[in-house]
């Protein structure tokens, strides 16, 4: 039986890992170049281009835009790009090898993660659930792990501290500083980790709280410097003037998301995110639960009588719990905030895969007999088949035939670039925000917006048609002579 068990483990993680293949493949080199990853390797250039760590400032103005506010991706990731760039190697390649670096730090420590706490099947359905997660639904997707977005990159930060947090609370502080460096809602990883704190503290009452805190002051402390760092880097390059006019925006764009007409509500938002797990909506409602509900009993069973080992795992199932709420409830709530996936996905990578791990330990140590362990027995069979099927979907899809892809978007550049460098074109402007700003950014010019009064007399590059002289035409885009 055991020989059998040993097989079947192995033939799942070889199927494991070639579907994460696949979509890291897909991601990387098949997958299109998308407007968010495009205005994000605007920083990176512009770096290397002398111009400082600035935006083109295509939602600010369309002028040059240090430190813009709109850049949520930080730089934890985008100066890897800049460094990435400087060798010379291709611009989509550069700014997808550092994301897409990141995800493996993430499933690296899923799988270390997973198998501290309930062995090698806690590892492998902890790893799997990224896998089921789609989050390339709607208007601001993650199409897949390579994407230049600072949500994965994040996540994976936030698995590592969470590795480390019972021997170095220290080194867990500073992974979480870079973190919010890397995607600013990180954040709201802090109740999570504050709760883990208290479990992993000794004592009782006042004297364990006592105890929490003096373990937090110098995780803390070390969360805020990558910030303090960002900031003062901001403050010198800006000046005083432009330093407090950079924390009103940046202050204005958290509020608000960015977004000043995405009136939405909490069950359009859950129902979005049910809807990303290429499962019907039920199914995935369905994993939810029993995950829950398994790490729940195990807490409860095992609270008063834990062994060291088993209150670290406590600790991480209550982190996973609240930081879950912290995202979702945040995300869910906020109501100016459009339907994105994104916004809660850096708990979906970090702490819905912990979830998954520590109901695998519950029923563990379920009684050997009886009706609860059976009834645990089939709640984790069912929570693994929803991930499987899951993540089994998810790979299948990657084969799906796409009107674009990044090969056809390269095709349609070449002549785009071609007219760009001869006529030695520094600006061009997006008609509209979206398909058009991929192309701008690849052609090597500076990207603006139509709409914006610094682009007044710039041709404009579209995939519609022109309302004016057509300058140069391609398969898919066309630049057109400023109205």
């Amino acid at each position: 039986m055991t020989r059998a068990r040993t097989i079947v483990f192995w033939v799942a993680a070889a199927a494991l890992l070639i579907g994460h293949v696949i979509v890291a493949w897909h991601s990387l080199v098949v997958w299109p170049f998308w407007e968010d990853e495009a205005f994000n390797l605007t920083v990176p250039r512009n770096l290397l281009d002398g111009l400082g760590y600035s935006s083109d400032g295509a939602l600010s103005g369309s002028t040059i835009t240090p430190f813009d506010p709109r850049i949520s991706t930080g730089p934890v990731v985008l100066l890897p790009v800049a460094a990435l760039l400087a060798t010379g190697i291709d611009p989509v390649l550069a700014s997808r090898l550092v994301p897409l670096g990141f995800w493996i730090v993430l499933l690296l420590g899923l799988v270390v993660l997973g198998r501290r706490i309930g062995g090698r099947w806690a590892a492998l359905l902890a790893v799997a659930v990224p896998l089921a997660f789609t989050a390339d639904a709607g208007i601001s997707p993650i199409q897949g792990p390579a994407d230049l977005l600072g949500e994965i990159p994040a996540a994976a930060l936030i698995v590592w501290a969470l590795l480390v947090l019972p021997r170095r609370a220290w080194l867990a502080g500073l992974f979480i500083g870079l973190a919010i460096q890397t995607k600013l809602i990180a954040i709201l990883v802090l109740p999570a980790f504050a709760v883990a704190l208290w479990v992993l503290s000794d004592g009782a009452g006042w004297a364990r709280v006592r105890e929490t805190l003096r373990r937090s002051w110098l995780p803390l402390l070390l969360v805020a410097v990558p910030t303090l760092l960002v900031e003062l880097a901001a403050l010198v390059s800006l000046g005083f003037s432009g330093y407090v006019k950079h924390l009103r925006d940046l202050a204005y764009f958290v509020r608000s998301g960015g977004q000043d007409d995405a009136a939405t509500t909490v069950l359009q938002k859950l129902d979005t995110l049910a809807g990303s797990w290429s499962l019907p909506p039920a199914l995935a409602v369905l994993g939810a639960l029993l995950a829950v509900a398994l790490a729940v009993v195990g807490i409860v069973r095992r609270w008063r009588t834990a062994t060291e080992t088993e209150r670290v795992v406590i600790a991480y199932a209550l982190a996973a719990l609240v930081g879950a709420l912290a995202f979702i409830g945040w995300w869910a709530t906020a109501s100016r905030l459009p339907l994105w996936v994104r916004h809660p996905a850096p708990a979906v990578y970090t702490f819905f895969p912990v979830l998954a791990a520590v109901a695998v330990w519950s029923v563990a140590r379920l009684p050997r007999r009886g009706v609860l362990r059976i009834f645990g027995v089939v709640a984790a069979s069912l929570l693994a088949a929803v991930v499987a099927g899951g993540a089994a979907v998810h790979v299948a899809s990657s084969f799906e035939a796409r009107a674009l892809t990044l090969e056809r978007q390269r095709a349609a550049v070449v002549p785009l670039t071609a007219w760009v460098t001869e006529n030695d074109v520094e600006w061009l402007a997006a008609d509209p925000w979206g398909a058009a700003v991929p192309p701008i950014v690849l052609t090597g010019a500076h990207v603006g917006l139509f709409d914006a009064p610094a682009m007044a007399g710039v041709p404009r590059l579209t995939s519609l048609a022109c309302t004016t002289e057509t300058l140069v035409d391609s398969d898919l885009y066309r630049i057109c002579a400023a109205p």
